[in-house]
């Protein structure tokens, strides 16, 4: 079995989350999490409806060079007026660029949608970039109907959804699957759809080989939302990229197997 989280730190509480710092940008203010000092080197990227806490196994390393943010909406983080699709990634974007120039973080880890927006960072935004890791997302990000209607229609039903067999996890401890739950719920119906709609619209099929810079894409074995098949598509149209399996995880393997995600995260950046 791998590391497990441990309260405070998957979902942690207020106290925890008056360590936050934040940035000033595009009229609001984003919030994210760097414990300890100097500049930081990875910015880990959350997906839909979560925050900067499903990192605490990452950031939780305390030596300054990780950091974790919440999108706008999502966290201590300001919210936008924006429609999902287009505009709601540009300006999760924007979030993702204010917190690496204020912390000078130069590789982005992005998860599920969060793997969305470092995509769309590299292809649309002008900052220096030394690698990109994505994880348990894909070039492309199509919701099944029924998580869309469910969303509208049934809001705690769709959470259960997602925390069924191999959906974000494969075999959790049950309180991460609570703490993941109350996340969720935290987050909120409407921001979470907004998310989910964003995931939809986004395609970059025909825009991958303009990713210039290396790449890691690592994935939970079980993963149902984002298959093995995503994984292998990117790695073989992205220009200069690797691919990494998770044994015994779905689609937060850096939450069930953070020792073996790190080490490939680690082993990659030792490559840079």
């Amino acid at each position: 079995m791998g590391l497990r989280f441990t309260a405070p730190g998957f979902f942690a509480g207020a106290a925890q989350r008056r360590g936050m710092e934040s940035v000033t940008h595009d009229g609001r203010s984003t919030a994210y999490r760097r414990p300890g000092a100097g500049a930081a080197t990875v910015l880990y990227v959350h997906g839909s409806g979560g925050t900067h806490q499903v990192w605490a196994a990452q950031y939780g390393q305390r030596d300054g060079s990780r950091v974790a943010l919440d999108l706008s909406g999502h966290g201590e983080s300001d919210d936008v007026d924006t429609a999902a699709g287009a505009a709601t990634l540009d300006a999760y974007a924007d979030d993702v660029v204010a917190v690496a120039r204020e912390t000078g973080a130069s590789v982005l880890v992005g998860n599920s949608l969060g793997g969305a927006v470092v995509q769309h960072v590299a292809l649309e935004r002008d900052l220096p970039l030394e690698g990109l890791v994505l994880t348990d997302t894909g070039a492309k990000l199509g919701v099944a109907d029924r998580l869309k209607e469910m969303m509208v229609e049934d809001w705690d039903g769709a959470v259960e959804f997602l925390h069924g067999e191999d959906m974000l996890f494969h075999d959790p401890d049950p309180r991460d699957v609570e703490r993941s739950k109350a996340m969720m719920r935290e987050t909120g119906r409407g921001v979470t759809e907004r998310d989910f709609l964003t995931c939809d619209r986004f395609d970059v099929r025909d825009r991958l080989g303009e990713i210039g810079v290396p790449t890691l894409a690592v994935y939970g074995e079980h993963d149902r939302l984002t298959p093995p098949a995503f994984h292998e598509y990117l790695v073989e149209n992205l220009p200069d990229a690797e691919l990494v399996e998770i044994a015994d995880a779905a689609h937060l393997p850096f939450v069930e197997r953070p020792a073996a995600f790190d080490a490939a995260v680690s082993e990659f950046l030792s490559e840079l």
